[in-house]
């Protein structure tokens, strides 16, 4: 089992920035890669980024290329989510997500969960 806390949402103004995080702990987390989605009201839940754990190659959504990093500290088993630029339409539940099979855009590439931290962007 993998455990995955994320940290870090909260209400900012269009234009502001946030930096969630994503901490990993159990049985072969850091061999996971790593991913960032988001579900808004409504929606279906889309892919944000995610990031190989190994060497780090990285994949953005289109919507957010340009505004957002992901990083990872491998020593702290850790991924981060810099987020910038931030407009009312990034509003949603961000989730963090592993994958054993390196990293994917697709939810279902994905084995472990985290419960989702609020993003709320005013306008």
């Amino acid at each position: 089992q993998v455990q995955l806390v994320e940290s870090g949402g909260g209400l900012v103004q269009a234009g502001g920035s946030l930096r969630l995080s994503c901490a990993a702990s159990g049985r072969t987390s850091s061999n996971y890669a790593r991913g960032w989605f988001r579900q808004a009201p409504g929606k279906e839940r889309e892919f944000v980024a995610a990031i190989g754990w190994t060497v780090g190659t990285t994949y953005y959504a289109d919507s957010v290329k340009g505004r957002f990093t992901i990083s990872r500290d491998r020593a702290k088993n850790t991924v981060y989510l810099q987020m910038n630029s931030l407009k009312p339409e990034d509003t949603a539940v961000y989730y963090c997500a592993a994958s054993s099979k390196g990293p994917r855009i697709s939810t279902e590439g994905y084995d472990y969960w985290g419960p989702g931290t609020q993003v709320t962007v005013s306008s």
